[in-house]
């Protein structure tokens, strides 16, 4: 199983969880199987046509899946995925 962790501002929608376990080949597998057990953080992590925002960033063991093969990217037991949304904001 790889885990997903789960940043603190997308917590509220995954029952307050910091990672979960899931069973998948490859990244967009197990952005699906979070998003089917935690339905609200579809909304957070993907657009109206079902893409990853612009504005989040996903890694598998520290790698940014957008240099990798993206959501095909391979995940296997003991691989890590990390959701990472761009911050902004702020005074100058």
């Amino acid at each position: 199983m790889a885990k997903i962790l789960i940043p603190t501002p997308l917590r509220q929608f995954a029952e307050k969880n910091n990672s979960v376990d899931v069973a998948a080949a490859t990244v967009g597998e197990a952005l699906a199987s979070l998003t089917t057990q935690f339905p609200d953080l579809r909304k957070n992590l993907f657009n109206d046509e079902g893409k990853l925002r612009s504005f989040v960033n996903v890694y598998v063991n520290d790698e940014d899946i957008r240099y990798l093969q993206k959501d095909a990217t391979a995940v296997g037991d003991g691989d890590t995925i990390s959701i990472v949304p761009s911050i902004a904001g702020g005074r100058c």
